[in-house]
């Protein structure tokens, strides 16, 4: 099976508790906006700090697209060299080992990708294999994992590696009193991750306390495409969130999971640590419920939300760097990893200690 090596997870150096960033948007609405409506949700989401791409007083009501992304092309470039080079220390290996490198990102676009912008300076060989992927949002985490693990199945001798990098901030409308876009606004943060694992045959399989990847599922749900996703424009990327969103999850997400499992002769009961992507605290909540477990089975996840906010595709890296820095899972110990994003879609990976 696919062994997950080492996980990293970094963020940019500005950091700002959740009530100084409140007071920032809320200067920034136009006038007559319920500036009560916004500070009622950014603290209802149990997000107690986050960290940003820039300092808080470089963030204003004006957005320029190009500029913007500018901004996103320069600051992932160094946030993700350090998600890298915190991955392959971690592993006690070199960039020349890896053979795949797939790259994922929804807040930003860079053409060359960001991998192909690294590779000569993380010192990845020139015949390097390279996945970018764009557009997966907050799921592409719990995919990419999966997308390791199904080249690395074919290729078992293969050293792969996941980089997400996520600058949420960048794509804020500041001005834009949609509940859409301040929703957004109270939860989501910046941050970048990677994973590095290695297949059955490769040397460093059996070496450090990482999981074993033992399955993965994707799926769609017809007719619920315009639920999650952007609305890109001259204005750049403007959040699009259907209220729907938490009943789809009890709906569709929470069999999904059930019926993985069973595959698998599991239950959620048996799940020791979960991965799941911290969407917001009312999605946790139903997923718990609707699974029928307890309180503490998502500690982790919502512990990464209140300490940097919903980091999208690489929230859930970050879910598992804290499940392994704090005190990894017992030998024998299942996973289970989830995440949702536009489609509607889920994905779903099963670890095993």
């Amino acid at each position: 099976m696919t062994r997950v090596l080492a996980v990293s997870s970094v963020f940019p150096p500005h950091r700002y508790p959740q009530s100084q960033i409140t007071a920032a948007l809320a200067r920034f609405l136009p006038a007559g906006a319920d500036t009560a409506l916004l500070h009622r949700l950014h603290a209802s989401v149990r997000v107690e700090s986050r960290h940003l791409a820039l300092p808080l007083e470089r963030y204003g009501p004006s957005n320029d697209f190009g500029r913007t992304n500018a901004l996103f092309v320069e600051t992932a470039e160094e946030l993700g060299a350090r998600a890298l080079e915190g991955v392959l220390a971690a592993a006690r290996t070199t960039a020349r080992e890896i053979d795949l490198v797939m790259s994922t990102t929804v807040t930003g676009l860079a053409t060359p990708s960001l991998e192909a912008r690294l590779a000569g300076r993380a010192g990845l060989r020139p015949d390097v294999k390279r996945v970018p992927l764009f557009g997966l949002g907050c799921a592409a985490g719990v995919a990419g994992v999966g997308l390791l693990h199904d080249y690395l199945t074919g290729r078992p001798d293969h050293a792969a590696l996941l980089l997400s990098t996520e600058l949420c901030s960048l794509t804020l409308q500041p001005s834009d009193t949609s509940m859409a876009n301040l929703v957004a606004g109270a939860l989501f943060g910046d941050g970048a991750g990677a994973v590095l694992a290695v297949g059955r045959g490769h040397p460093l399989h059996d070496t450090g306390p990482g999981p074993s990847v033992v399955a993965s599922r994707s799926r769609l749900y017809p007719g619920t495409e315009g639920l999650l996703g952007w609305d890109i424009g001259h204005w750049g990327f403007r959040m699009v969130l259907g209220r729907e969103l938490p009943a789809l999850v009890r709906l569709h997400v929470a069999e999904e999971v059930e019926t993985f499992l069973a595959g698998h002769d599991l239950k959620p009961a048996d799940v020791d640590a979960w991965i799941v992507h911290p969407g917001g605290p009312k999605v946790l909540d139903v997923l718990a419920d609707a699974l029928a477990l307890p309180g503490h089975a998502f500690a982790a996840s919502r512990r990464s939300l209140a300490d940097a906010g919903n980091l999208s595709s690489a929230s859930v890296l970050h879910v598992l760097s804290g499940i392994q820095a704090a005190r990894p899972p017992a030998p024998g110990s299942v996973g289970l990893m989830v995440a949702f994003g536009p489609g509607f879609a889920s994905e779903l990976v099963l670890l095993r200690w």
